[in-house]
C-alpha cells in the first residue's frame, strides 16, 4: 500500500502542517477496517501530527475518514482532512466536483477553489465551534509564560494576547499546558490556541506578505503533540471569534509555528467555517507490512 506525505495549508514546500495519508481500504471486500491498535500503530511510525486512514465506499466521491496522532485517534482535524482530499485530487485522479468525508466531527466536504493564496487549493466545509468567555485560573499564564488578556473555550482553550510578538515569543512550560484545559475545553486538556491580532511591525521578515488578520500557535501535548504547525480545526473557534470581532465575514490567518508557519482562508457560514487551504505532496512511500483486519 502507498502512502504520502503531504504539506497542508502550506504556502509552499515544507510549510504548513505534514500529515501522512495512506491509500483507501476498500470497503467492498467486506474487510472494512483494518485494526484499531495496527492504524495507531502505523500512526506513531510515521509521528506525524495525523495520520488519515480512508476506507472507499459505494460512491466514489465519498470516503470513511479517521485521523490518528502518535497517541490518539482524534474526533476531528483539519490539515489532515485537507491533505486527503489533495491525495485522492492529485495523486489518484478521483474525478469529482466535491468530496464527502463520514467522519467523527460529521459529514466534512471539500472542493477545489482558485486562488488561494496565489494558486490552486482546496475549500473545506467544518462545524463552527464558537467559544463561550472562561476563568482559566493563573497555571494558564504560568504555562504560557504571559498572562492572556482574555481566555474562552470550544473544543480547545483559546487564550487571547496582546499583539503578534508574544505569539511569536511563546516558550511554554508543556508539562504544565498538559494539565490545563479538562474542566473547560471541550477536547479536554493539554490543547491550548493562543492567538492575536496581527502586527504588521511585529517581524516583517517572518512572511513578506503580512497578508493576513489573525496570528496564532496551537499547543497539544494533551494529544501528543507538543505544538501542531497548522491546525484547521483551531479556526473553527477562530473564525467565528475574531470575525465577530472584525465584524468580517472572511479573514485570513497565519500559525506561527516557528520555521515552517501555516496560513488559511476561513469564511464564517453561521453554524459552519469555510477553511480554505492549499497542499503539496513532498513524499510517497510504500508500507513494507500489511494491515492488521479489524
Amino acid at each position: 500500500m502507498r502512502q504520502w506525505t503531504i504539506d497542508a495549508f502550506a504556502s509552499g514546500p515544507f510549510k504548513g502542517n505534514p500529515a501522512c495519508v495512506v491509500e483507501p481500504f476498500d470497503a467492498q471486500d467486506g474487510k472494512g477496517w483494518p485494526d484499531t491498535a495496527w492504524m495507531q500503530a502505523l500512526a506513531a511510525e510515521n509521528n506525524q501530527a495525523e495520520t488519515a486512514f480512508l476506507l472507499k465506499t459505494a460512491d466514489p466521491a465519498r470516503f470513511a475518514l479517521r485521523w490518528f496522532t502518535p497517541t490518539v485517534e482524534a474526533p476531528i482535524c483539519g490539515h489532515a482532512t485537507l491533505a486527503s482530499a489533495h491525495a485522492l485530487f492529485e495523486e489518484l485522479g478521483v474525478d469529482a466536483p466535491l468530496l464527502t468525508f463520514d467522519t467523527l466531527a460529521g459529514d466534512l466536504t471539500v472542493r477545489r477553489a482558485d486562488g488561494v493564496f496565489g494558486g490552486p487549493g482546496l475549500e473545506m466545509d467544518f462545524p463552527a465551534d464558537p467559544p463561550r468567555r472562561v476563568e482559566a485560573g493563573p497555571d494558564l499564564a504560568r504555562a504560557l509564560g504571559v498572562t492572556p488578556l482574555e481566555v474562552w473555550a470550544g473544543q480547545y482553550l483559546l487564550a487571547v494576547v496582546a499583539d503578534e510578538a508574544t505569539v511569536r515569543g511563546l516558550s511554554p512550560d508543556l508539562a504544565l499546558l498538559n494539565t490545563i484545559g479538562a474542566d473547560l475545553a471541550k477536547g479536554g486538556a493539554g490543547q491550548v490556541i493562543v492567538a492575536a491580532l496581527a502586527d504588521p511591525g511585529a517581524d516583517p521578515g517572518a512572511d513578506p506578505s503580512r497578508d493576513y488578520a489573525v496570528v496564532s500557535r496551537f499547543f497539544a501535548p494533551g494529544c501528543g503533540i507538543p505544538e501542531d504547525p497548522a491546525t484547521g480545526s483551531a479556526h473553527c473557534i477562530l473564525m467565528p471569534f475574531f470575525g465577530d470581532r472584525l465584524g468580517a465575514a472572511t479573514l485570513r490567518f497565519h500559525q506561527a509555528y516557528p520555521g515552517r508557519g501555516g496560513d488559511l482562508e476561513c469564511e464564517n457560514r453561521g453554524a459552519r467555517v469555510l477553511l480554505r487551504g492549499r497542499g503539496f505532496t513532498m513524499v510517497e512511500s510504500r508500507l513494507r507490512v500489511e494491515p492488521a483486519l479489524g
